[in-house]
């Protein structure tokens, strides 16, 4: 499944916290290589150096300095772009791009609930990249859109996946989200400077449905989600990078603590059976410190594409409970639609 050749691709949204994200994951990438960078028409026409204030860790890769910032319009784009694009642009940008003909891998929310588009965690849900076809026709697009989930709804839906055999029933997930969630310049820092803030807006809305939609069954022309209930309670914390979620859960066949923690680590999928070059060997990381897992002692580790869990104990009103925690730029955006243009890859669809 390795190409012959490294595959063009192209950001949408590049000068952003999460198109810097993207031009850092790629970095070296043996597959893929940036080639096409987009943003506002106030960007176009300068440097991506020029264009854009970096403030990740390091230095801006050498690779991408030089080229030129496009306005986000379909034409020298190559086939598969990553959508960076906010929330309040994509919606247009991104059909644009699929009805012109490319693969458009977004981190954005605006397609993520519509019936026809995959909403995709590849170890999870692989068999829902085959709404493309659904898709293309419904729409007579000759591209395709493919999403990945909100950064908070990734975390919790790994570590649910794992229990699907038991019968998920019932949910109750409270978050600790990191600031980096919050791009920049993010939260004021006398807001959440020794500060938790206990609202990020749509936040609980998005993973009390999306994890649904990720962990249903594909009937052959749509998604049946999972009949299964989740309280989500959402909250901002003066953590950089790394969310952590405490999580109970009602599940149907009563299951020993032995038989879930097995699970946590029998855990493996698609991505790792391929050998897909941003999955994780262990996507899934079961923890047996009683402090464990902490964002900033494990959120770096496996590039940040493993989720980490630990601290399962008996529910007094559920049936178990856990935390469970991931790195939210990394497998919540940026490594999360990297690693679904990989599985597009292995399928063959970016050469349909």
């Amino acid at each position: 499944m390795t190409p012959k050749g490294k595959i063009e691709v192209g950001i949408l949204g590049a000068t952003g916290m999460v198109g810097q994200n993207f031009i850092k994951f790629l970095q070296n990438h043996p597959w893929f290589q940036v080639k096409w960078l987009g943003a506002s028409d106030r960007s176009a026409g300068k440097r991506y150096s020029e264009a854009t204030a970096w403030r990740l860790d390091g230095e801006m890769p050498e690779a991408v300095r030089d080229i030129v910032v496009e306005e986000c319009r379909p034409g020298n784009a190559p086939r598969l772009v990553f959508s960076a694009m906010d929330a309040s642009v994509a919606t247009e940008i991104e059909r644009a791009f699929a009805e012109a003909g490319h693969f458009v891998v977004s981190n954005s929310k605006n397609h993520r609930m519509e019936p026809d588009v995959p909403l995709l965690i590849p170890e999870v849900n692989p068999d829902h990249l085959q709404l493309a076809p659904v898709q293309r026709r419904n729409r007579g697009w000759r591209g395709l859109i493919v999403t990945n989930p909100n950064c908070t709804t990734v975390v919790l839906t790994m570590a649910l996946a794992a229990l699907r055999p038991f019968g998920i029933k019932r949910v109750i997930m409270t978050s600790m989200q990191a600031i980096s969630g919050a791009g920049y310049p993010g939260v004021a820092g006398m807001d959440i400077n020794a500060n938790v803030i206990p609202f990020i807006g749509g936040e609980e809305e998005k993973v009390e449905t999306e994890p649904l939609k990720i962990l249903g069954r594909f009937t052959g022309e749509t998604v049946e989600p999972l009949p299964a209930r989740i309280s989500a309670h959402c909250n901002r914390v003066p953590v950089v990078d790394g969310h952590t979620e405490t999580v109970s859960v009602e599940l149907a066949s009563k299951p020993t603590a032995e038989e879930l923690i097995a699970a946590f680590r029998a855990f493996r999928s698609v991505p790792q059976e391929r050998g897909l070059p941003s999955a994780p060997p262990q996507p899934l990381i079961y923890m047996e410190q009683h402090d464990r897992p902490q964002p900033r002692r494990d959120v770096e580790r496996e590039r940040g594409m493993s989720v980490f869990v630990g601290r399962l104990r008996p529910c007094p009103v559920l049936d178990w409970k856990f935390v469970a925690m991931g790195h939210n730029t990394v497998r919540g955006a940026a490594g999360a639609a990297v690693l679904n243009a990989e599985l597009m890859h292995s399928e063959g669809l970016l050469e349909t």
